[in-house]
């Protein structure tokens, strides 16, 4: 698993609200909830440090693009 780091984060109460919203719809906790956003995006915007494996596989959900 990887290293976890504390980070305190200010956000506006209203985008807090909606990301719990989020989050309880996807049974997720609220900061997997924003780590799960982050991740979206960095992948949508090419800045993702996940790599995969020769056969497609994520290197740490272990799950091929079909299968995600």
């Amino acid at each position: 698993m990887a290293e976890r780091k504390p980070f305190l984060l200010r956000i506006d109460r209203d985008v807090l609200d909606a990301l719990q919203r989020w989050a309880d719809d996807d049974l997720r906790s609220l900061n997997g909830q924003i780590e799960f956003v982050l991740r979206k995006a960095l992948k949508q915007t090419g800045r993702s440090t996940e790599s995969t494996t020769k056969d497609g596989r994520d290197t740490k959900t272990g799950r091929t693009a079909k299968e995600r």
